[in-house]
């Protein structure tokens, strides 16, 4: 498995993952969309996205992590928002390796750390997540308001 930053010459590979992602979560398909949005984060350089390939140079994963900042560290930190493994390649870590490549992308950045939120009920991506190091937050509560 080869994991690389996509680029704006690739990313209709990222987006054609990025349109199954979203369906994942209820959205109705829209690949020309899911190229335009990514190519937009690309261009103004406001995510940078890791695209997973199998042994044969498919595209088979990606995740996309969105720069932010620490106030209390003061330094950069990625929120890890996007993390999808193509249903014929799961059980294979792809999810694994993509967090792996996620952890060292944030560090070459000088990122002090990563964050990442999944639907209570994707008990599957929870355990992925726990078995990667990653830590359930208990210290603070999240809110959203929509617009």
């Amino acid at each position: 498995m080869n994991i690389e930053i996509a680029n704006i010459f690739n990313v209709h590979e990222a987006a054609a993952l990025f349109d199954q992602y979203r369906v994942f979560y209820g959205k109705q398909s829209d690949p020309e969309a899911a190229r335009r949005f990514l190519s937009e984060r690309l261009v103004h350089q406001q995510s940078v996205i890791l695209l997973a390939r199998d042994e044969s140079g498919a595209s088979v994963g990606f995740t996309q992590l969105y720069p932010t900042y620490s106030s209390v560290s003061m330094r950069k930190k990625f929120i890890l928002n996007d993390l999808f493994v193509s249903p014929q390649a799961r059980g294979k870590g792809v999810g694994a390796a993509l967090l792996e490549q996620a952890k060292l992308v944030a560090r070459e950045y000088g990122a002090v750390g990563l964050a990442l939120s999944t639907a209570v009920t994707n008990e599957s991506a929870q355990q992925l997540y726990k078995s990667n190091g990653w830590e359930l937050e208990t210290d603070f509560l999240s809110f959203n308001f929509s617009l």
